[in-house]
């Protein structure tokens, strides 16, 4: 019978060393792994999900996740390339239960993000992977299930700095289509005659403004106020582009 493990080397490079330890960031280890253990096993034995995982080459040449780890290899395995994160089109997010200031932002922006506080990691594990939806979230752990194929582990605590994360992982300034999602269903946006909702926005508004938009889904009724120009500004600056008025 072999050996019970493989001893193999490590290295881990860019922001993949901010889930090590300490003592193991910036720089080669040696670590055991279980006897037939693939990389990704392996790799997410030592703290780094599946999913944050780019590009890993093997004793210098290519290598995927499913590959086994063999004694002596030399391993060595680096973040996903800006805009290079897979994703299948189009693309649609499902953030967890922390992230519901991204998930705000991502649907002002027009992406089509699930957000439900209550959704427990089996529910978010079953509908992402039935849905074809990217998983957003600070749980390293969940993005180690196997069912999770598309997920992004968020670095940032705040809602802005999270987006920067998001657009750079994934480019989708490409694909914005602002004010175009009710921030509260999800739902599409519908242009709305400013006659037919003239009962429901303040004398004040209706002066100043003639175009609407109203969510089919919780009814709510939208205009492109000083709000829209602070998130206007707001989601230009974390994008790096301008973002357009409401269409």
């Amino acid at each position: 019978m072999g050996p019970a493990v493989s001893l193999a080397s490590f290295s881990f490079h860019g922001e993949l060393g901010n889930f090590l330890a300490r003592e193991r960031r910036n720089m080669r280890f040696a670590h055991e792994c279980a006897r037939a253990a693939t990389l990704k096993q392996a790799i997410e034995a030592v703290g780094v999900p599946h999913t944050e995982v780019g590009r890993i080459a093997v004793n210098g040449a290519p290598a995927t996740l499913s590959r086994i780890v063999r004694e002596g290899d030399d391993i060595e395995v680096y973040p996903h390339e800006p805009g290079a994160a897979p994703f299948e089109a189009p693309l649609v997010f499902l953030a967890d239960a922390h992230l519901g200031g991204l998930a705000r932002m991502l649907r002002m922006l027009g992406f089509d993000t699930l957000y439900d506080h209550a959704l427990h990691d089996a529910d978010i594990v079953k509908q992402a992977d039935a849905e074809r939806r990217v998983v957003l979230t600070r749980d390293r752990e969940l993005l180690k299930c196997r069912e999770i194929l598309r997920g992004c582990y968020v670095h940032a605590l705040k809602p802005e700095a999270q987006l920067r994360e998001v657009a750079r992982r994934y480019a989708i300034a490409d694909n914005v289509r602002a004010f175009t999602l009710c921030l509260h269903c999800n739902l599409p946006l519908a242009p709305a005659d400013p006659q037919a909702v003239a009962e429901r926005v303040p004398e004040r508004i209706r002066a100043h403004y003639s175009q609407f938009m109203h969510c089919p889904g919780c009814d709510r009724i939208y205009w492109e106020g000083s709000h829209w120009e602070r998130m206007r500004s707001v989601l230009s600056a974390a994008l790096d582009v301008p973002v357009s008025r409401m269409s």
